[in-house]
């Protein structure tokens, strides 16, 4: 199953599940008494189980009132994570493209919720800040408190999948030494969406295509194949480190085609459009435009 928030009529975020090209209202009167009173948001919904939630929505049978088209529903980020733990340097064929050895270990940075966006939202490039990338990552929404949690039990863990655009701050990494900090915490630099797709629907979580353009320019088309540590491996290694907290997000890091392997390189400029496309998973695409979103009036 496949959950969105979008925009409702006053704005706000309203939770709501895909069916075929419809979106189920779950806000609607109708479905009062199927989610018990006011509708929850879909991070409350992870924290209650989002697995019992596709269960008691997958054998329901919406009025029609309730049904809006996909198409016409301006989409949101599913929901704002605590944090976003990116797994850096984490597929075989981006590491040979920089001729890098692979890490025995997974290498990992912390990404603050609030950087995250939408589909549709813009991704603001400072002025200021240099050198910026993309990154197209499968992305993996954590559903149970982990902590210190055994790779065997990993990923009983795990509540969906998603799309992300780890767009990073190169120029600030490169002048940080290599400290991920301040790159990786852009505001508005993390796009997430459009939804959050059960595990059920990503019984293959390894043969998943990634792909990202911009402008219609090809410049990133590989499959998590050559994801290097899995993600119960990153789930175990995270969970020794920290607790994850339901809602919390772990992205599985990116293939080859990065910004920086081009030439010239492709770093992101305001007017383009960058859209990063998962096999099977669905498409996520972003503006740029220049400026601070903080400073702005």
């Amino acid at each position: 199953m496949r959950f969105v928030s979008f925009a409702g009529q006053d704005g706000r975020p309203t939770p709501g599940v895909v069916v075929g090209s419809d979106v189920a209202d779950l806000s609607h009167p109708s479905c009062t008494a199927l989610v018990g009173g006011a509708p929850p948001s879909l991070l409350a919904m992870v924290e209650q189980g989002l697995a019992g939630w596709a269960q008691r929505l997958g054998a329901a049978r919406f009025d029609g009132a309730a049904l809006r088209p996909l198409a016409g529903v301006r989409l949101l980020a599913p929901l704002r994570p605590g944090k976003i733990v990116g797994a850096a340097f984490n597929f075989t064929d981006a590491l040979a493209e920089r001729n890098m050895p692979p890490p025995p270990e997974p290498v990992t940075f912390v990404r603050s919720g609030s950087t995250v966006i939408g589909p549709g939202e813009a991704i603001r490039i400072p002025p200021d800040v240099g050198d910026v990338g993309y990154e197209a990552e499968l992305a993996v929404v954590i559903g149970r408190r982990a902590l210190r949690v055994g790779r065997a039990q990993a990923m009983d863990h795990v509540a969906a999948y998603t799309l992300h655009n780890d767009v990073s701050g190169s120029a600030l990494v490169k002048a940080d030494g290599g400290n991920f900090v301040r790159g990786k915490n852009l505001p508005a630099s993390a796009p997430l969406g459009p939804w959050l797709i059960t595990p059920d629907e990503v019984p293959e979580p390894y043969r998943v295509g990634i792909r990202l353009d911009i402008d219609g320019r090809l410049l990133q088309d590989g499959s998590t194949a050559t994801m290097l540590h899995g993600i119960a491996a990153l789930i175990e290694f995270v969970s020794h480190r920290m607790p994850l907290d339901p809602g919390d997000v772990i992205a599985t890091g990116t293939p080859a085609g990065v910004a920086a392997s081009h030439a010239p390189a492709a770093w992101l400029r305001p007017g383009q459009t960058v859209t990063v496309a998962l096999q099977g998973l669905g498409q996520l695409a972003n503006p740029v435009v220049a400026g601070h979103p903080f400073l702005e009036s």
